[in-house]
């Protein structure tokens, strides 16, 4: 599988179908599939996160989630919303039969909201959900929260977890404790997909999110988003302005 490398992140070149097949495929095997969604915020943060970097290209899935990121690749990546892969890998659960997971950190109406909402669409799906305690990304969980966590989701028998903790929290938690979950086949981080399957957070109207435009729409919505929105737009605009130019810097030199 092909992949595109932005500011040291490794995205994979999938779109819808590509990645559905790809999770179907890992539910079968034995494996076990860290799925990520990365966009320009995320890059930003890596650049003063290492460890978050190296956990991001330790996925088995990077999908393109943010059109800056379809415009840094010159058009190479398929674009693809995190929520679009939820829903996308919560049907495929549901005409296999899997159960899912849904373990969050926002309010349990949230959560119970999102489960209502995902059961309404697919009549008989089987899920379960769980609220956990906040995640600190320096110093995760205490010892005693996280083993309930991993108890439960591993006694519901659920082959695919998603994890919304938050970007850089649930990517770590999950390459952190994937490997103590052993009936699970598929790990997502999913963001704020809660929030928009809830019906807390409408999401943009269709034709804003076709033409890449769902951050106006957020930032419209909810002001305080205003920092997020410059972290993926001006700052990330910026770094690959001056990642352009010290690759250029370094071929010239390395032509005498």
């Amino acid at each position: 599988m092909n992949r595109v490398e932005i500011l040291g992140v490794k995205i994979d070149i999938v779109d819808e179908c590509r990645a559905i097949e790809l999770i179907k495929d890992n539910i079968d095997s034995a494996n076990q599939l860290k799925v990520f969604t990365p966009n320009p915020e995320f890059l930003v943060k890596t650049q003063g996160d290492k460890y978050f970097c190296s956990v991001l290209n330790d996925a088995g899935l990077n999908i393109c989630d943010g059109t800056g990121l379809y415009l840094a690749s010159l058009g190479k990546l398929k674009r693809l919303t995190g929520i679009d892969l939820m829903i996308g890998v919560c049907r495929l659960a549901f005409e296999r039969k899997e159960k899912i997971f849904l373990l969050g950190s926002a309010s349990e109406i949230i959560l119970i909201g999102a489960i209502k909402n995902l059961q309404r669409q697919f009549n008989g799906l089987e899920i379960f959900g769980e609220i956990g305690p906040k995640f600190d990304e320096k110093i995760g969980m205490s010892a005693i929260d996280n083993e309930s966590i991993i108890q439960k989701i591993n006694a519901s028998g659920a082959k695919i977890l998603f994890v919304a903790f938050g970007m850089g929290k649930q990517e770590k938690w999950i390459h952190e404790n994937i490997g103590k979950l052993p009936g699970v086949r598929v790990a997502m981080g999913v963001g704020g997909s809660f929030d928009y399957l809830s019906g807390v957070i409408p999401r943009a109207p269709l034709i804003m999110r076709r033409v890449g435009l769902e951050w106006v729409y957020r930032l419209v919505r909810q002001p305080e988003r205003l920092i997020r929105i410059l972290n993926a737009t001006i700052i990330f605009s910026l770094l690959l302005l001056w990642q352009t130019i010290k690759d250029k810097k370094s071929k010239f030199k390395n032509n005498f």
